[in-house]
């Protein structure tokens, strides 16, 4: 019986294997592709590896989640194995970010005072940004304390209801929430393209794509627009990367949820908390570093944060390096926890 059950899976892992080896192979070439063209410039370098890490950081946002949760469910539901969820979602949003990105260089390079309208625009498009992900955070840790209180009482010898957890996380994206009639229209994988392509249209996306394109071509005058282009393709990549891999681990964890279900409670904790986490990281960086502009705030946190603001590489890294931290925290709480011994009464 187990040898049958490895056998039938061995098709599968091998898709996923080879999906995801691509996707390294194509995050390896976009940043052959910048490394060509700033190999000279540690700044331009820097504002790259921005756009990459947050194309990391906005994959785990609450409506990526919310979508890529759903439809992984739906089309398992409907007999499916779906492992291109989260690749067709990114790419149809991904289509959004090369299209704002596009005309803002395009702008730039007409507009007479683009410095002025790069000062006033960063500062809108910050304080927009900002917002957004404190009420992204705020939201995902309101659903973290829930699915948190539904975890410890499982552990407790508590009855597990999936429906009342699937009711819970329905409400972790906005555009999620007003966007759920759609999800019944996706009965395959690629569908998810055109859906990505309706999120792309949330704040959240056009802001990080307006600093990215502001701070390019504030760094380098004259920048070709092919050059331009290699910021979006970055966040691009790295969404698609997360993305992908979220709609694989989400694939895992329902079929793991049949036999442990505590396992789907786990990871519901821990993606939620790392887009909260995120969040409030991000958006306390661009708050700070702008409070600290506008009115000669220094010292402490202020200028800690001015000088993360200006030095996008340290920012890149602290990102990627909160994500690598939050997902070794969390295997190794599972692996010597004992969590997957839990006994699951499940309703």
């Amino acid at each position: 019986m187990s040898l049958a059950r490895n056998s039938s899976h061995t098709p599968l892992r091998s898709r996923i294997s080879v999906l995801l080896a691509l996707l390294v192979l194509a995050n390896l070439a976009v940043w052959g592709w910048a490394f060509s063209l700033f190999h000279a410039s540690p700044v331009m370098l820097g504002t790259a590896l921005l756009a990459w890490s947050l194309g990391l950081r906005h994959a785990v946002d609450a409506d990526h989640i919310a979508a890529i949760d759903n439809v992984t469910r739906k089309l398992m539901q409907d007999g499916q194995r779906p492992i291109t969820v989260g690749l067709w979602f990114a790419l149809g949003h991904s289509a959004i970010v090369l299209i704002a990105a596009t005309t803002i260089a395009l702008a730039a390079g007409t507009l007479d005072d683009f410095e002025a309208f790069g000062r006033s625009g960063g500062v809108i498009a910050t304080i927009i940004s900002a917002t957004f992900l404190f009420v992204i955070a705020i939201m995902n840790l309101a659903i973290l304390r829930g699915v948190w209180q539904r975890f410890v009482d499982v552990r407790r010898g508590g009855t597990y209801v999936e429906e009342d957890l699937d009711m819970l996380l329905a409400g972790r994206g906005l555009i999620a929430r007003i966007l759920r009639p759609v999800f019944r229209l996706v009965r395959h994988a690629w569908h998810m393209a055109p859906l990505g392509f309706l999120f792309g249209l949330g704040f959240d996306t056009a802001t990080e794509v307006a600093i990215l394109g502001l701070s390019g071509a504030h760094a380098a005058d004259g920048v070709s627009l092919g050059a331009v282009l290699v910021f979006p393709v970055l966040f691009a990549a790295g969404m698609a990367l997360v993305d992908t891999a979220d709609g694989v681990i989400m694939l895992g964890a329902y079929e793991w949820a049949f036999v442990k279900p505590i396992r789907k409670l786990y990871y519901n904790i821990v993606i939620t908390a790392i887009s909260a986490l995120v969040a409030l990281v991000i958006g306390s960086i661009q708050t700070a570093a702008l409070l600290s502009e506008k009115f000669g705030l220094e010292g402490g946190v202020w200028s800690g944060a001015a000088a993360l603001s200006e030095h996008f590489n340290t920012l890149g890294f602290l990102i990627i390096g909160l994500f690598v931290a939050c997902w070794l925290v969390s295997w190794a709480i599972w692996r010597w926890g004992g969590l997957d011994a839990i006994e699951v009464r499940a309703e």
